[in-house]
């Protein structure tokens, strides 16, 4: 072993720094950085913006500016954060936040542009929605709000103007419905939105809202009528209404009979045999065909069945008393000629008389 190692109290070797610890010292020595979900951050002072962009363009070779935004922490001010990356190098892309922050009254920040040219854009974006100005900017002008804007719209306090204007198209809160007639409870504003009467076109014209009385009020109404003790019991119990079942006599002990043998009280009585119906014959119609079927060979039709496809003669109506018997044309005999009535000869021209 050597002598230093022997010699107590000797100083013991620095640990190896970590990767953060390293990328904060290339920027700055009032730079301190942090590693979390796969990103490394760098707060910088606000002093030192440029010198830190600086450093992390040149000394890190992070050449590429993706974005630049702010985040509204209220009471803390803004933070304004700068996405910077080093593209098309050994090992992949390396990507760095570098992170700042300024009051929230008068929010100022020395301009980008002179280091990062794309930063112009972020940088008039970030003047609208946040009210962060940028000294040394070539051209602040107005980006995506129309001229005459008033107001931030990502700072938290900004009042959105449109949830006065109109109702919140959410879910309806329990009175507020056009056919309920009962009072409607206080309604709960989202974020960002105040209170239709005191902020707005309708300032101090609307009704104040109709609040519900409290539980323990109610319940101090009730307690000032008649006192009614509340009889308590138990689940097995039941309740007052609940009449007690008789108890089971031991001299009358339960008949236990199946589903098929009926109660007690009916009494077996026999089962006559029924008759199964007759079938009625079917009516034939005249209509259908099979009904009066024709043999397949020429003969002689039956007396009184009329030849297929002619109607069937008329019968003659039974007759009544006292009505003179209707003449019946005699049946022809076969064999004897039928009188023709004589047709007039006409006379030809020049065979008169």
């Amino acid at each position: 072993m050597s002598d230093a190692a022997e010699t107590p109290g000797a100083p013991e070797a620095a640990p190896e720094p970590t990767p953060a610890e390293r990328t904060a010292a290339a920027v700055g020595p009032w730079a301190t950085a942090t590693e979390a979900y796969d990103l490394l951050t760098v707060d910088v002072p606000a002093e030192h913006w440029t010198e830190a962009l600086t450093a992390a363009r040149d000394v890190l070779g992070l050449a590429f500016l993706d974005w630049l935004s702010a985040v509204d922490d209220l009471d803390r001010g803004f933070a304004v954060c700068a996405h910077l990356a080093a593209v098309g190098g050994p090992g992949g892309v390396r990507r760095l936040l570098l992170r700042t922050r300024v009051p929230r009254e008068k929010a100022s920040l020395p301009s980008a542009v002179g280091v990062y040219a794309g930063a112009a854009w972020h940088e008039r974006e970030t003047l609208e929605m946040f009210g962060i100005e940028f000294p040394g900017h070539p051209y602040p002008a107005t980006l995506l709000l129309p001229d005459g804007f008033e107001g931030h719209p990502l700072r938290k306090d900004f009042v959105l103007a449109a949830r006065v204007a109109k109702d919140w198209p959410g879910a309806k809160e329990p009175g507020e419905a056009a056919d309920h007639g009962g009072p409607a409870r206080r309604k709960m504003q989202p974020a960002g939105v105040p209170d239709p009467n005191e902020w707005g076109p309708l300032k101090g014209t609307l009704p104040p809202v109709a609040e519900r009385p409290a539980r323990g009020a109610a319940r101090a109404g009730a307690a000032a009528g008649a006192e009614r003790p509340r009889r308590a019991r138990s689940a097995e119990a039941g309740s007052v209404g609940q009449a007690e079942a008789p108890p089971v006599r031991a001299d009358r002990p339960r008949r236990t009979r199946s589903v098929g043998e009926g109660s007690v009280s009916q009494a077996a009585e026999p089962v006559e045999p029924t008759e199964a119906p007759r079938r009625t014959a079917r009516t034939q119609s005249a209509d259908a065909p099979w009904h009066a079927p024709v043999p397949a060979h020429d003969g002689q039709p039956e007396p009184g069945r009329p030849e297929p496809g002619q109607p069937e003669p008329e019968r003659p109506e039974p007759e009544q008393p006292g009505q003179p018997e209707p003449e019946r044309p005699e049946p022809e005999q076969p064999g004897r000629p039928t009188e023709q009535p004589e047709q007039p000869t006409e006379q030809q021209d020049g065979d008169g008389a």
